[in-house]
């Protein structure tokens, strides 16, 4: 089945629907030309003029898939199916967002409507086999997690015999460490879509966990009135850009101290070279450069949206399954000088969290569903007051008097966070008390976005926003390691 948006029919319409349909048809247009939020507009505006259309719905949820606003989607994708229990499209719209949200037994159960009404439908059953693939991995993975003997990757590896064979000629650990001279070989060897030897990737893996593992969750740092941090947003495999990053604003170093914002990997096909990349820096500099936890270092959506997948085809499952350790003791969150707090998603869904709760949580695990773990991932501020269901249908939405309350409580003076593609880079929004920085330009090779980041001084903790827009890189399409279910789906 196409994933596009629908015509409708061509029989008369009642009055008003007409207009509705001219409404469609420019929202189809600018579809088509991945202009997704004035398609959202136009078909919005269709809806208003005929509620009842399924179509309608069905392709804004389409659009809203196409700009990550999973819990719009499937809000759209359930509404057509109450108009129309029969349009099959519904189906696969609800399916690909329960999908997107992780939530597979209800796209499973969408799935099977459909072949049980197209049983001789290929693309159909070839979803419903692939997700039920995932329930069944799903439910075996809850299984062996409740054994509460289960060992770290690191007990079964033995690293130390590990053979680096003589045709090998790239970059190496030098006696067991990384070193500056490591790191600008890695550089150009993943430059020349290199892969580093597999001792080497473990090396760094084993010896960022032991790093990770001794920070809390909320890390705080003190910076000089002379020194400055410069904070990067969502990277999301994109390691070309990333590159560009420190051929504009210098490499890491202890006097050029950075902190990347969660969204390392995923999506970008280059995810193993961007994180093994950040990592190695880390090993470098533990006390200058920072990295904090975003919702996508994570196993649902890695499994989604392409970074299992791609650790998988480059190396193997038990690599992945380290990396899965491994970002579970990335902190949750930084606060700088005392005054401004640094994480992926946002605020929170409920009044009166402080610093010392963030202190607290005890981070080293998967997401849960609510709370302030949650939200530190996956939230997004909106222009009006008070709170809202999220768009992406985890955690919430929150207005400027939520930021302002927080802020007031716990002292500081504003926030940043990620998370969000912004066309600009960053957005400064809630009186200038949460910005946003974004760091993936023309994401995923469609949004035509500049990416961005922030240099903060110690003087004054005015954000200095500095721009760059996408650099080339080799022919190598975003999401090409992800679930087959998602290509389909949303590409």
């Amino acid at each position: 089945m196409a994933h596009v948006p629908e015509n409708g029919s061509e029989e008369k319409m009642a009055e008003g629907g007409n207009d509705a349909e001219l409404l469609k048809e420019k929202a189809n247009k600018y579809f088509k030309e991945k202009d997704y939020e004035n398609a959202i507009k136009y078909y919005s505006e269709a809806l208003e003029l005929n509620p009842s259309n399924a179509i309608y719905y069905s392709n804004r949820s389409l659009a809203y898939l196409r700009t990550e606003c999973y819990g719009y989607a499937l809000a759209d994708a359930t509404k057509a199916l109450e108009i129309d229990k029969n349009y099959i499209k519904g189906y696969y719209r609800r399916a690909t967002s329960n999908m997107a949200l992780g939530k597979f037994k209800a796209a499973l159960k969408d799935y099977e409507t459909v072949v049980r009404v197209r049983p001789n439908d290929k693309d159909a059953r070839m979803k419903y086999q692939e997700c039920n693939k995932i329930v069944k991995q799903k439910a075996f993975e809850r299984a062996i997690a409740s054994d509460e003997t289960k060992k770290s990757v690191v007990d079964s590896l033995d690293i130390e015999n590990m053979t680096i064979e003589d045709d090998y000629v790239g970059p190496k650990l030098e006696d067991g460490k990384v070193t500056l001279k490591f790191m600008n070989e890695m550089m150009d060897w993943f430059q020349d879509q290199k892969k580093l030897h597999r001792k080497c990737a473990y090396q760094i893996l084993v010896q960022v966990k032991d790093v990770l593992s001794k920070l809390p969750s909320l890390v705080e740092v003190t910076l000089k009135e002379t020194e400055k941090i410069t904070i990067c947003g969502d990277t999301h495999g994109q390691y070309y850009d990333l590159l560009n990053i420190f051929k504009l604003n210098g490499l890491p170093s202890d006097a050029n101290p950075y902190l990347f914002n969660g969204d390392f990997v995923d999506r970008g096909s280059f995810s193993l070279e961007v994180i093994l990349t950040l990592f190695g820096f880390k090993l470098l500099y533990p006390d200058n450069f920072h990295l904090l936890r975003g919702n996508h270092e994570t196993d649902n959506m890695n499994q989604m949206y392409g970074f299992e997948g791609e650790v998988k085809a480059k190396y193997t499952a038990q690599m992945f399954q380290l990396f899965s350790e491994v970002f579970q003791w990335l902190p949750l969150a930084q606060c700088i000088n005392n005054k401004v707090l640094v994480m992926h998603g946002g605020l929170f869904s409920e009044d009166g969290v402080t610093l010392e709760d963030l202190r607290k949580i005890d981070r080293n695990r998967q997401p849960p569903d609510s709370g302030p773990m949650c939200d530190l991932l996956w939230s997004d501020p909106q222009p009006q007051n008070g709170r809202s269901i999220s768009k992406r249908g985890v955690s919430c939405q929150f207005g400027p008097d939520v930021t302002e309350r927080f802020l007031e409580q716990n002292k500081l003076d504003f926030i940043v966070r990620s998370h969000e593609v912004k066309a600009e880079g960053y957005e400064v929004t809630h009186s200038g008390k949460c910005i946003t920085v974004f760091s993936a330009p023309n994401y995923c090779d469609q949004m035509g976005n500049k990416g961005a980041y922030i240099h903060l001084r110690g003087s004054d903790l005015k954000p200095e926003f500095h721009q760059f827009t996408a650099v080339p890189h080799p022919n190598v399409k975003p999401m090409a390691y992800a679930n087959t279910l998602m290509q389909l789906g949303m590409m």
